[in-house]
């Protein structure tokens, strides 16, 4: 009940500005109208230890784990889950990514994606890895993937489905734990100049299966967010009839514009990036500026954009250029 000695336009004021972080991710999955600050996500936020002292989850391994008693676990579990959350609410992530321990198995990993949701209710989207296409290779395994493809290619597309089967039968099950609101499909498939395949190789060994995951996850009420790096454009059209939910990174580094993504594709799929990492680390003040006002102001108009840098907040970054960066999303990237 509104009271009658404060003005109405504080309580307007202040439901706007109320809407949960899980809730504002969700919306702009959604390209639904959102009220306040523009939701922030990052896939990976790696200098945990220069934000609170402690190893990121995703550097720890745990070789002695099954030694452990319960209780020596459970405190290992809550531990990380703790630093995830702190993570998200000290830098107002709206959504965690959880990464997974190094020697954990699944139920361990399950376990720890519970207690984050636990501690944290619904105020944080929860999301886990979930690709199964083929990524870019590396090393010598470039020169392996390029001879299949002409020596072996029905060899090739078989695993592609059987890979993509396995997944969505694993997801099945983890749609019983009822923890999870999406996947991120982070397989690279681009350099910075081009994708690693010809548009009409990723149309025969990729985008198939990732079209057949992804209408997957959706049926099973899962978000999907698909990441890649590099230059994104000639697959864009692919990447976008894949029906995700969004698309991140949108790399200005690979040449991706995000105001010609915007115009060509922002009726349809969520944008999330595209802060130049590149002006993040060695940039000047100015230059980081800009790179944050061009993706404030060509990924807001029509809802459906998430903020982000476009890559992540990765080893060896300076924190308080993240800072900047974050101060200068606080004043600018306002929904009125």
């Amino acid at each position: 009940m509104e009271d009658p000695d404060v003005p109405t336009d504080i309580f307007k004021l202040t439901e706007r500005f109320l809407m949960k972080e899980r809730e504002k991710f969700i919306a702009a999955l959604e390209r639904r109208p959102i009220t306040g600050l523009v939701p922030h996500f990052e896939l990976v936020f790696f200098l945990t230890m220069e934000a609170f002292g402690k190893l990121h989850p995703s550097q720890r391994h745990y070789a002695q784990w099954e030694q452990m008693s319960r209780t020596e676990q459970t405190l290992h579990i809550d531990e990380i889950a703790r630093l995830y959350i702190d993570t998200a609410r000290r830098y107002q992530h709206a959504g965690i990514l959880y990464h997974g321990v190094s020697g954990w198995d699944m139920e361990t990993n399950r376990r720890c994606m519970e207690r984050i949701r636990e501690l944290s209710g619904d105020e944080y989207a929860l999301l886990a890895h979930g690709d199964a296409t083929y990524a870019l290779p590396s090393g010598d395994g470039v020169m392996e993937f390029v001879c299949r493809m002409f020596e072996d290619a029905q060899g090739l597309k078989d695993q592609a489905e059987r890979m993509v089967d396995e997944q969505i039968a694993l997801t099945e099950t983890m749609r019983s734990w009822g923890i999870l609101d999406g996947f991120c499909l982070c397989s690279d498939y681009c350099f910075n100049t081009n994708p690693f395949l010809a548009p009409e190789q990723f149309e025969e060994f990729i985008f198939p299966y990732l079209k057949k995951l992804i209408a997957a996850y959706r049926e099973q009420g899962f978000y999907t967010i698909k990441h890649t790096d590099g230059n994104i454009m000639p697959i864009l059209d692919m990447l976008v009839e894949a029906n995700p939910h969004a698309l991140h990174s949108l790399d200005p580094q690979g040449g991706v514009d995000i105001a010609e993504v915007k115009s060509r594709c922002g009726n349809r799929l969520c944008l999330i990036g595209n802060v130049n990492c590149a002006s993040l680390q060695t940039g000047t003040a100015e230059e980081l500026t800009a790179s944050v006002q061009y993706a404030l102001k060509h990924g807001m108009p029509d809802y459906g954009y998430i903020f982000s840098t476009s890559n992540c907040i990765y080893t060896g970054l300076a924190l308080d250029r993240y800072e900047m960066m974050l101060d200068i999303w606080r004043r600018e990237g306002i929904y009125a």
